[in-house]
């Protein structure tokens, strides 16, 4: 998998935590991991990408319209798995989703060797190392908690890092963890989560309906084939008066039109939903909840030039060695991205500074936030 700088279009980390080889040697242990994983990719591959995905709607997902029309056209910038990948805009309500819509086989290819395997060891490192803005979104809960003891769900939790993290901010609040994989429990064995739990979000909220007084769903909500079933799990689990808080990409943010397909939070295959913030709004109202905050400039991840000048890089250069590519790259081949991706280091620095000096500080100003947040309680039935 190619690295990339990281804003929060992803999730925390997922896989077993190994730590990455390096040198000589750990470049040939990676090479015989590829080469072991290239096979299999090769026989999923043979009949082409037609069967990762589900028959295309015609109807928006969120409100019901027919009246669609493209939004855009990509592939994928972050893996380089094969395929082409659509997202649809309704002109009604101005719902975005991936369209035709990845099938569970294609969500467990795409997914592959992207949090877990391959690109564990990248991403890894990334997600460990964002305490700042863990901190960050802890706080941005505090008022609303008025320092009352709560127990408080992470879902999507990957590793637990943002508990962890989180636990130093709000000292009174007990923290537990829940992800699909194995991350949630192995974040319990490490101490930053109370209980870890694996598997769904709906069926936890079925067996266990009014645990929380927290539920927070940073990243997570965008990965969801259905939102609504999401959201309708969050109001099983939480108490009344329960806090919900939500952090997606914001669609209708002006980076998504000034860099197209090069604006990192699109990530396409993964992203099946994009929901401006008016829609998320309503939809919450509809499933029980009140929106206490709206936050745009507190959710924003300043790293949107230098992603986008990292992805264009990136396409550029030729590829890596990946066990979804037919062959390894030859020597010439190798050479030639190592000095496209060094040609273009002073553009990534050149971007940095735009983002972190210019952008950042002027994001809430010119409608350049890249995310939003939303906290919300749950009322009463």
């Amino acid at each position: 998998m190619s690295s990339a700088p990281h804003a929060d279009g992803t999730r925390d980390a997922r896989g077993t935590g190994t730590p990455p080889a390096t040198g000589r040697t750990g470049r040939r242990e990676h090479a015989a991991r590829v080469a072991a994983l290239r096979a299999a990719y090769r026989q999923e591959l043979a009949e082409g990408t037609g069967a990762f995905f589900e028959a295309r709607q015609h109807r928006c997902p969120w409100c019901g319209s027919a009246r669609l029309g493209g939004r855009l056209r990509t592939t994928d910038l972050l893996q380089h798995k094969p395929g082409e990948f659509s997202l649809d805009r309704c002109h009604d309500c101005g719902h975005i989703f991936q369209n035709p819509r990845l099938s569970p086989r294609g969500l467990a290819f795409y997914y592959r060797d992207f949090y877990d395997g391959l690109g564990e060891q990248r991403l890894g490192g990334v997600f460990a190392g964002r305490t700042a803005s863990y901190r960050a979104r802890a706080a941005s809960v505090r008022p609303h908690l008025a320092g009352r003891p709560a127990e408080w769900l992470d879902v999507g939790t990957g590793h637990g890092h943002f508990c962890a993290s989180a636990a130093e901010v709000l000292p009174e609040v007990v923290f537990d963890g829940l992800d699909r994989s194995d991350g949630a429990e192995l974040a319990e064995r490490a101490g930053r989560v109370r209980h870890g739990h694996r598997g769904t979000f709906t069926a936890l909220a079925e067996r266990m309906p009014a645990a929380y007084e927290v539920v927070s769903m940073f990243h997570y909500l965008e990965h969801s084939t259905d939102p609504q079933d999401e959201l309708e799990a969050a109001h099983a689990v939480l108490r009344p008066g329960g806090l919900l808080v939500i952090d997606v990409p914001d669609p209708e943010s002006r980076w998504a039109q000034l860099l197209g397909r090069w604006w990192l939070p699109w990530l396409q295959p993964q992203h099946l939903h994009l929901a401006p913030v008016a829609n998320l709004r309503r939809r919450l109202t509809g499933t029980g909840f009140t929106v206490l905050a709206q936050e745009h400039v507190q959710a924003h991840d300043a790293v949107d030039l230098v992603a986008a000048t990292w992805l264009a890089l990136d396409a550029l250069a030729p590829r890596e060695d990946l066990p979804w590519l037919p062959e390894p790259p030859g020597a010439v081949s190798r050479v030639l991205r190592g000095t496209t991706l060094l040609a273009g280091v002073p553009l990534l620095l050149a971007a940095t500074l735009l983002d972190r000096a210019v952008a950042g500080p002027l994001a809430g100003r010119w409608g350049l936030t890249n995310a939003y947040r939303l906290v919300a309680r749950r009322e009463a039935d």
